[in-house]
């Protein structure tokens, strides 16, 4: 299952994350998510357990839990409204609008 981690720490590293839930039962992956531009944590992450009763306690355990002195969000992680495909943006590039002219 995987499970989303919210409200982290900035400091926050995939190796914190992964001996958090490890308490718990296994963790095949855990990582923070890295902003491109700058390199640092954007506050969130997701980590993956494999066994959907372990995962169910340490959603249950951790989340509202103050690590580093802010509460987490965590839950079930859910996929992306809106989907991934397509390139960004409104779509209503050009050179627009004005009168048109006659010749």
């Amino acid at each position: 299952m995987k499970i989303y981690v919210g409200n982290l720490p900035f400091e926050t590293t995939d190796q914190d994350l992964q001996e958090e839930f490890s308490a718990f039962g296994e963790v095949a992956s855990a990582s923070v998510v890295i902003d491109r531009v700058n390199g640092r944590s954007r506050g969130f992450g997701f980590v993956d357990m494999p066994t959907q009763t372990e995962a169910e306690a340490a959603i249950a355990a951790l989340n509202g839990k103050e690590m580093g002195g802010r509460p987490l969000t965590v839950n079930e992680s859910r996929p992306r409204e809106g989907g991934d495909s397509g390139p960004r943006g409104g779509g209503r590039g050009g050179f627009g609008g004005g009168k048109s002219r006659r010749f």
